[in-house]
């Protein structure tokens, strides 16, 4: 059985689920390497618009399988080549949306902050226990952690390995929107599908230049805005866009 489950629950939707319940959907190197090769697909088929992952009810993702890396050495840990298939999520163009239930622990957690929008059950469970295991996070924990929540809370999981509730996690900003568990993927999928509905190229513009800003100054920032813009202006979406609100109709996106 696959250990990541397609499925296209509405138009333009591609939904990922992680399917290893017998580990608590643990991510070892064959399930990061699925999801890369879901994901790198849907970014080049103009049919999906926007792709969510998730797991089952008990867990997200419960971290990076343990029993895959115990017995890995410096030079082994450096050539299996997980940074890269992180870095290949990360490259994912297209809206990406983490539906949350159960445990997103050390990897897990990390591959929800590869996402754009995190929505977690009330039952959800974040955090980065790596050092429990004598390792620290290495999934971009330490780096987008605290881009999202700040230094002192990023600290705080980081350096004791705890673990928070969802309504903690949206209170510190790691979570996007908080919902009851039974609605975490139905959520997820209405709101992947009215992003679907949008202009395609605007709204991977707009991905493009708020990721790029993180890093930017704000003088940076603003020119990259600025240029994506006036990109759009060139578009048949902004003209159909404009159009359709003048007209008082809906609009019909093409990603042209």
């Amino acid at each position: 059985m696959s250990v990541v489950l397609a499925e296209q629950p509405a138009a333009g939707v591609l939904l990922l689920r992680i399917n290893r319940p017998e580990a608590r959907n643990a991510l070892n190197m064959e399930v990061r390497k699925a999801l890369v090769d879901e994901l790198e697909s849907a970014a080049a088929n103009p049919e999906i618009r926007a792709a969510i992952i998730t797991g089952n009810e008990k867990a997200f993702a419960a971290g990076a399988d343990i029993r895959e890396m115990r017995d890995l050495g410096p030079i082994e840990a450096m050539q299996r080549g997980a940074h890269k298939l992180w870095d290949r999520i990360a490259a994912f163009p297209k809206p990406l949306i983490a539906a949350v239930n159960g445990y997103a622990l050390g990897g897990g957690c990390e591959l929800a902050l590869h996402c754009d929008i995190i929505i977690a059950g009330e039952s959800a469970k974040f955090g980065q226990p790596e050092v429990k295991v004598g390792i620290l996070p290495g999934g971009s924990g330490t780096q987008r952690l605290v881009r999202a929540v700040g230094k002192y809370k990023a600290m705080l999981l980081i350096l004791t390995g705890e673990m928070i509730g969802a309504r903690e996690a949206s209170e510190m900003g790691l979570v996007s929107r908080v919902v009851s568990d039974d609605q975490v993927v139905s959520h997820a999928i209405e709101m992947a599908a009215g992003i679907a509905k949008l202009a395609p190229l605007a709204v991977e513009l707009a991905k493009e230049v708020v990721l790029a800003g993180q890093d930017a100054s704000l003088a940076s920032g603003l020119s990259l805005e600025r240029k994506a813009l006036w990109l759009a202006f060139a578009t048949e979406d902004k003209r159909e866009g404009m159009s359709a609100f003048l007209e008082k109709r809906p609009p019909n996106f093409k990603g042209k």
